[in-house]
């Protein structure tokens, strides 16, 4: 459980390949911590995301994990659960970008991605809330994506799925209410990492780590939604409001 300043023992990451889950899991961890869980498709491959959060008194350590298999979704936390204790904190980080010219011609790996990011996302996120339930308290963290707030046609079948997923977070969040157990909507840039490597940056690119820092602001100041970096809150508030034969024409990617 977490302690009176709000630093939490357990941490389990869905993602655990995440740039972003690693480092906020890594900003989050504090003398209170006693296990983080990198949850992933091939624990294999996060090894040097283990040996990053590496700690005396701490176990770390990559699982097995496919979102997509969301009939062991219960069966997998409550595992978690048995052998380390309550959650304290989720990060549900896993999704996937692809590409809007791959998805024009084949439809398919489309439905693979919105698959990914949505309809795994909402039944991981589900079993989580009804884990917190039954604990009386838990945080989930939601990676969402700018890329929601207004969909662009470079990648609208991606921004669709972040913003269906946006969506779900915030009504998950309000049925926690009175719970003891919140849920915190992250909304991103471009973050370098892995995941954007190769791609063009788009402008006021951040890091994981920037993000990670608001995610933590974002929990201790009890807030529902962070945008990382901050300015894009207020860029976004007037880009939702751009009449939209321009908003087709802007450089935005």
């Amino acid at each position: 459980m977490e302690n009176a300043v709000h630093e939490p023992q357990q941490i389990l990451v869905l993602g655990g390949r995440s740039d972003i889950g690693v480092a906020i899991a890594r900003r989050l961890m504090s003398p209170n911590t006693r296990y983080v869980g990198l949850a992933c498709r091939r624990p294999e491959d996060a090894t040097t995301a283990v040996e990053s959060l590496a700690r005396p008194d701490v176990i770390v350590e990559a699982l097995e994990f496919d979102a997509t298999r969301v009939d062991e979704h219960r069966g997998f936390l409550d595992r978690v659960v048995s052998e380390h204790g309550d959650l304290d904190l989720v990060v549900l980080a896993f999704g996937q970008l692809g590409d809007q010219e791959r998805f024009d011609e084949d439809p398919r790996s489309a439905a693979t991605v919105v698959d990914v990011n949505y309809t795994s996302a909402v039944a991981v996120g589900l079993e989580v809330a009804r884990r917190f339930r039954v604990q009386g308290h838990g945080t989930l963290v939601v990676l969402s994506s700018v890329a929601g707030e207004r969909v662009r046609a470079s990648n609208f079948v991606y921004g669709s799925s972040k913003a269906a997923l946006d969506a779900f977070a915030q009504g998950l969040g309000d049925s926690l209410e009175g719970t003891g157990s919140r849920v915190l909507v992250v909304r991103p840039g471009f973050v370098h990492s892995s995941m954007t490597a190769g791609l063009k940056p788009a402008p006021f690119a951040t890091t994981p780590d920037v993000v990670a820092e608001a995610v933590v602001t974002g929990l201790r100041n009890g807030r529902r939604i962070v945008w990382a970096p901050g300015i894009l809150r207020w860029i976004f508030t007037v880009l939702r409001h751009v009449p939209h034969p321009i908003w087709r024409r802007l450089p935005l990617g």
